[in-house]
């Protein structure tokens, strides 16, 4: 095992820096998109019941046939990559984005108004603050799923540490098959454990101290 990260360390690297990026970079869409959405629900509440039942919906779908819909339509690569893991990665973020802008107190936002504020402004000042640990707590599920499905992502040629496990799949019975497949799997354990607790950093310090657990 020694001798075959040493003697591959280098793409080993490489293979994990495509992994986490392109999970960062995913997520980064996902987030957008889904708290973009999560606004327009809390605003036309009859929207709430559907977007639920989307997000619920949305998870039952395998990440194969997923992807094996994006070939004939985007061919192989990073972009149906990136789009099957914005996908997953939305469901999770615009549950929470929802509970979390939804808990916001009228009361509040209707003090807010009576001092000026405007609809953009109570956003940005009241309703995303208050709802941020509920929506990076989804977030963190997003990211440790994310890291699973790039790693199914191989199977369309997307980038990251998911070509290692599927060459292990492939040369089962090899000198090397149970090498390739572990130093996978372990990367992306490892990496979904950094990026949870890069992400639960980001989450402590940029929650107001007022409403920090």
């Amino acid at each position: 095992m020694g001798d075959f990260i040493a003697d591959r360390w280098q793409d080993i690297l490489f293979r994990a820096f495509q992994h986490l990026s392109l999970v960062v970079q995913s997520v980064a869409i996902a987030a957008v998109i889904a708290i973009a959405i999560a606004v327009l629900v809390t605003r036309v509440p009859v929207l709430r019941s559907p977007a639920n039942s989307f997000s619920a919906m949305g998870l039952t779908i395998p990440s194969f046939a997923l992807l094996g819909l994006l070939l004939p339509l985007v061919g192989i690569g990073a972009l149906p990559s990136v789009i099957a893991i914005a996908f997953y990665a939305a469901l999770p973020i615009l549950r929470n984005a929802i509970v979390g802008l939804s808990g916001v107190s009228p009361t509040l936002l209707e003090s807010a108004t009576g001092m000026g504020m405007g609809p953009t402004a109570r956003f940005l000042r009241i309703q995303l603050p208050m709802a941020w640990p509920v929506i990076m707590a989804g977030l963190r599920v997003s990211a440790q799923m994310s890291m699973g499905v790039a790693a199914i992502a191989a199977y369309v040629l997307g980038p990251g540490l998911g070509a290692y496990i599927f060459t292990g799949l492939a040369q089962l019975g090899g000198a090397n098959a149970v090498y390739y497949a572990l130093v996978g799997t372990i990367g992306v354990v490892v990496l979904a454990l950094l990026l949870d607790a890069a992400l639960l950093l980001v989450s402590h310090l940029t929650t107001s101290k007022g409403i920090r657990a």
